[in-house]
């Protein structure tokens, strides 16, 4: 029996900048946008270029800036492992300089990862990691 995660969901408002965002900073693969017309809700798988990591990004017309919890991601954070120490300071880099906030790091954890702390969009926390 092969388990596996098969992808991770979560609500976004703006789901063209997530999806732009994830694009353009990651390398993903966007699928072509799903409309569900009964509900309202759209939806992009994003692959990431090891091909088999997916990341659903999901968008209603009732889900707005002060909705419920009902729609509200309880996603903590998303790991995104970029190859190698150089890599997570690069992309720290990068992300910082288009305007998102550094929250910690680059560097060494207590449990002994390298990794830094990035709120992208919508305050999506992302773990940037070798």
């Amino acid at each position: 029996m092969n388990i596996r995660i098969d992808h991770i969901a979560v609500y976004c408002l703006d789901l063209e900048a997530m999806r732009s965002f994830f694009v353009n900073h990651f390398g993903c693969r966007a699928n072509d946008l799903y409309h569900n017309p009964k509900t309202g809700l759209l939806t992009y798988f994003l692959t990431f270029p090891d091909g088999e990591t997916r990341l659903e990004i999901m968008s209603r017309p009732e889900r707005d800036a002060i909705a419920d919890n009902v729609f509200k991601s309880a996603c903590m954070h998303i790991a995104i492992a970029v190859g190698s120490r150089d890599n997570v300071v690069e992309k720290t880099r990068e992300l910082t300089d288009c305007g998102y906030k550094c929250v910690s790091g680059p560097r060494v954890t207590g449990d002994g990862y390298f990794e830094s702390v990035v709120a992208g969009p919508e305050d999506i926390v992302l773990e940037i990691t070798v």
